[in-house]
């Protein structure tokens, strides 16, 4: 085993969910875990569990509580989830969809569009004139 420095590891932690469940049934563990590590490789320790169709949560508010004051930082869903269920103190964060930056460039541009107008057919004018 190596000697590791205990900051160097407090920064590196990260509370955040862990999907678990079936197909179309998810659920989400809370856990510690690595900042770097991969969604589904060993955690620390697991601190609850999230089940998002039945709003069915439960957290071991002594753990988290111990894990944050040891420089765990949490996701923004997690700290969202946290702020909620009264964990910590603080605003909660806005987090948008995963696929939200796209769509949200493109009712800026059928606004433009439709204010626009239409521009006229050649055909048409070409007959009105004569």
């Amino acid at each position: 085993m190596r000697f590791v420095d205990s900051n160097y590891i407090q920064a590196m932690l990260v509370i955040r969910f862990q999907r678990v469940g079936r197909k179309n049934d998810p659920a989400f563990r809370i856990v510690v875990t690595e900042k770097r590590s991969k969604p589904k490789s060993g955690e620390l320790e697991i601190l609850g569990s999230f089940h998002p169709k039945t709003k069915a949560t439960i957290l071991k508010a002594e753990r988290i509580s111990h894990w944050l004051s040891r420089g765990a930082k949490p996701s923004p869903r997690a700290h969202n989830l946290l702020v909620s269920r009264g964990i910590i103190r603080a605003k909660k964060i806005h987090v948008s969809k995963r696929f939200g930056a796209a769509p949200a460039a493109a009712p800026g541009e059928s606004e433009a569009s439709a204010a626009a107008p239409p521009p006229a057919e050649s055909g048409a004018s070409e007959s009105a004139a004569a």
